[in-house]
């Protein structure tokens, strides 16, 4: 082991935080996120005394290089997965840093999700300087290639998250705006206001949901204002009896959660831009549900 037992166990909780935010940011996925710390901590505690110099970027280059293991198998899975696949929410809490509108942009669902669209390597160069502001030459030391390879990787991967941005022009609103549209939104959705709902979304709204083949959900995105505000209202109708909603955070953006009884089944997030609500995101899949109610909850507990 790197140190005695009692001080290895505390090196490595000084940087639990950090490692699952890395892993959450590359694989989109709480679980997986935990259970890679949990193989870094495993191979942290096999090292031998003094063999590691530097446990931050050490811990760092383990965790990036069990992810990319991870998301060459993960995307055989997602290929196949039933219907849309959506990133777990997380509490901002576990995330690190939140104070900037582009920290909270990072880890938001839109952006999580655009992350698919690139190969494990970009992923991971992207994650790397974008959130843990590593330098092209570290880049290069965690993915094993050149510092130029490494540069190109990165500048790919932003290109193919700029191609992937679905509104181009003013940037979304604020969290506080975005707040309040999502009030807004379940009172008009609620009362099955199809008048008011329209007049809350984009021309070109999309509606994605997550049930993972375990629980009723749209297989295909749901495209358009007429056809996003019948299907919502709709959806409202018939599936919220005994359902109790609550507006939280999830992802550095608030979110909105619906319990049924002690279970939470569904988290819904919203997109917003100038023109109102651009992308609606309904997270049902009672496997990514689990890691952000346990954490809510224990969150509410502790006051």
């Amino acid at each position: 082991m790197n140190a005695e037992p009692d001080d290895a166990v505390r090196e490595f909780e000084r940087h639990r935080q950090r490692l699952f935010a890395l892993a959450y940011r590359m694989l989109g996925s709480a679980a997986e996120a935990e259970d890679t710390v949990q193989d870094a901590y495993l191979r942290w505690h096999g090292t031998e005394p003094g063999q590691v110099a530097a446990p931050g970027p050490w811990l760092n280059k383990v965790v990036a290089n069990l992810c990319l293991n991870r998301l060459t198998s993960a995307r055989a899975r997602r290929e196949e997965y039933p219907g849309t696949w959506l990133p777990e929410p997380v509490a901002s809490g576990a995330l690190g840093p939140m104070e900037r509108a582009e920290q909270r942009e990072a880890v938001s669902f839109a952006v999580l999700t655009m992350m698919e669209r690139l190969s494990p390597p970009e992923r991971a160069a992207v994650v790397l300087r974008d959130a843990f502001a590593y330098s092209h030459r570290e880049i290069a030391g965690v993915l094993d290639c050149t510092e130029a390879a490494a540069r190109q990787l990165y500048h790919r991967g932003r290109k193919h998250l700029a191609d992937g941005t679905p509104h181009p022009g003013p940037g979304p609103v604020d969290a506080e705006q975005n707040a309040a549209l999502l009030g807004r939104f379940l009172r008009a959705a609620s009362d099955g206001a199809l008048d008011q709902l329209e007049q809350l979304l984009a021309a070109q709204v999309v509606v994605w949901s997550d049930g993972g083949g375990k629980v009723r959900a749209a297989l295909r995105p749901v495209h358009g204002r007429t056809n996003a505000a019948r299907f919502l209202a709709g959806l409202f109708e018939r599936f919220t009896d005994g359902v109790r909603f609550e507006l939280a955070e999830a992802n550095g953006s608030p979110v909105l959660l619906g319990w049924e009884g002690g279970d939470l089944t569904s988290v819904g997030v919203l997109d917003a831009g100038p023109d109102g609500v651009t992308g609606i995101r309904i997270l049902r899949n009672p496997d990514k549900l689990a890691h952000y109610a346990r954490r809510h909850r224990a969150l509410s507990q502790n006051g």
